[in-house]
């Protein structure tokens, strides 16, 4: 008697004879084969988005180790980007504003006047890890015969002048040099063949805003798809640190140019805040999957920076801004009204499709506390200050930039903590 046959095994007779699934199995291998790589950098991505946000994730791989650079990897479970801020009067601040040559008169708060430093002595402090000590020496080896370039605007400026602070004393006066060429500020450190650049393009894509020194316009128009008019002074570089918010914050819809500046009748739509940027995150990261090697070198984004100009927002009195501040906001939980949600839903909405290791400097909330560290009215005025300015300073005050050294030092120090500990 023949033992009864299960009805799993007749499953497997039938299908080990169907042409049809021999067909569908020698479709999913050729697709794996042909888009593997695409499938597990949009899986990495989205796993990437969930541990940003805070959801548990099953890392079954060491993403660091396939990153230019890195030399270690940051403790498993650690955001450095969540923490608070401790006095350190021990090791900050790391350079003094005098013997930084390179700092804008923008930005140099204690030749300007500031009558405290108090703001220079707060060190950043991860909750759950310790963050790496910079160390300017490995950076320097690091950028031997390389390139690293800031693109943006005035406030990545600022990161790129506090890069340039914190390693310059290591290189002999007559071994470095500071030169600009229109839109492109170059520091060259003749020793290690090794340069650190900033690039002009505060909305990365071409915009009527373009020009490094006259670029006030409140009628902004940004052009569509036009990102290779800024990138070809992009190619070639080694580490990559784009930002850019400020200037789509207009308190209304962008304007978008849709063929040339040059047109003679010009073809301009407009679009919201949220998709007039969307178009640019895209734009940025085809320029960037297109231009540079993940294999070779790296590409950050810096999030937006808090300005500080409405003390409503942290329970002051009404009509006062960051002038004469000198204390730090406690609250954990503060965000300021100008950082708009929105946009960071936009970013992270395209980031996790990316296809390039994009590493995410998520610095807009621990610059949300520090309203002690902007540069308010001790910097350089362009223009004489009227009689009614005089006689109430929070008139004038600048809410927006940052002095140095200061903030965006640590800034750099979450970079040199992603670039080699990522």
């Amino acid at each position: 008697m023949k033992p009864p046959i299960s009805s799993s095994s007749v499953l497997i007779r039938k299908a080990r004879l169907s042409p049809y699934l021999l067909i569908l199995l020698t479709f999913i291998v050729f697709v794996t084969i042909l888009y593997g790589k695409d499938f597990m950098w949009i899986f990495s991505q989205q796993l990437q988005l969930y541990a940003d946000q805070g959801q548990p994730v099953s890392r079954t791989e060491k993403k660091w180790e396939k990153l230019p650079f890195a030399i270690g990897k940051t403790q498993e479970g650690c955001d450095v980007f969540s923490g608070s801020w401790v006095r350190d009067e021990l090791t900050r601040p790391h350079y003094q504003e005098s013997d930084c040559p390179y700092i804008q008169p923008q930005l140099t708060c204690q030749e300007h006047g500031r009558p405290d430093k108090e703001y220079q002595y707060w060190k950043w402090r991860p909750h759950d890890c310790s963050l790496p000590n910079f160390n300017a020496t490995l950076m320097l080896e690091t950028l031997r015969g390389k390139r690293m370039m800031f693109v943006g605007d005035s406030l990545n400026r600022g990161q790129y002048v506090s890069m340039v602070c914190l390693l310059h004393k290591l290189i002999p006066k007559d071994e470095k040099s500071m030169e600009t060429f229109d839109s492109l500020t170059v520091f060259t450190a003749k020793k290690y063949n090794a340069t650190i650049e900033f690039y002009w393009a505060p909305f990365l894509l071409e915009s009527n805003s373009d020009n490094a020194v006259i670029h006030r316009i409140s009628d902004r128009i940004v052009r569509k798809g036009s990102i290779n008019k800024h990138g070809r002074y992009w190619k070639g570089v080694d580490i990559l640190v784009f930002n850019t918010y400020l200037w789509w914050v207009t308190g209304s819809k962008m304007k978008i140019l849709l063929g040339s500046f040059d047109d003679e009748v010009k073809e301009i739509v407009e679009l919201s805040t949220e998709d007039a940027y969307r178009m640019a995150m895209k734009s940025m990261l085809r320029w960037v999957r297109t231009n540079m090697d993940p294999k070779k070198t790296r590409v950050f984004f810096t999030s937006m920076s808090p300005s500080h100009a409405k003390s409503i927002d942290w329970g002051g009195e009404p009509g006062l801004n960051c002038y004469n501040q000198t204390t730090l906001i406690e609250d954990p939980n503060y965000w300021g009204s100008d950082c708009q949600r929105s946009i960071m839903e936009v970013i992270g909405e395209v980031f996790s499709k990316s296809k390039f290791p994009i590493t995410f400097l998520n610095i807009t909330q621990l610059s949300n506390y520090r309203k002690d560290a902007h540069t308010s009215i001790y910097k350089k005025q362009w223009n004489p200050l009227t009689p009614e300015q005089i006689a109430n300073p929070s008139s004038y005050a600048d809410c927006l930039h940052w002095c140095l050294p200061g903030l965006q030092d640590t800034w750099n120090e979450l970079l040199f903590a992603k670039l080699f500990y990522p």
